[in-house]
């Protein structure tokens, strides 16, 4: 199956921003491809405000996230790979969920996958 990210991310912008709440995104910001204001990252990396009033051009993908903002002044192009994206959460109560690390831009395999030995089953044994 495809990775459940990106539909989480939308679901909670939608939600965060339907309780009028600002919707804040933490990025890893030493994933492959990150394009971000260096001069904002801290401890490698960064938070963004992707509310409506504050970015334009949002487009919450499959792949990527990608909008245009300003820093101080100035405009940004940012593009953060899904893979990317540690937290989405609402700036005013925390609320919002965090999200594993990727290393290579698959989702970490869940601790209930299948394994290549089968499970052992209890079983029954005679007692004399």
């Amino acid at each position: 199956m495809t990775s459940s990210r990106p539909y989480l991310i939308r679901a909670l912008y939608e939600w965060i921003s339907d309780n009028d709440c600002t919707p804040y995104l933490l990025v890893n910001s030493e994933f492959d491809e990150v394009v971000v204001p260096t001069e904002y990252i801290e401890d490698g990396k960064i938070v963004l405000n992707i509310s409506m009033g504050a970015v334009s051009g949002l487009e919450l993908g499959d792949e990527v996230i990608s909008f245009s903002a300003r820093f101080s002044g100035k405009s940004n192009d940012i593009f953060v790979p899904i893979g990317s994206v540690l937290a989405l959460y609402a700036r005013e109560n925390g609320q919002g969920m965090m999200f594993a690390e990727e290393e290579d831009g698959t989702e970490p395999p869940d601790d209930d996958s299948p394994t290549d030995t089968p499970p052992t089953r209890p079983s029954l044994r005679v007692v004399k």
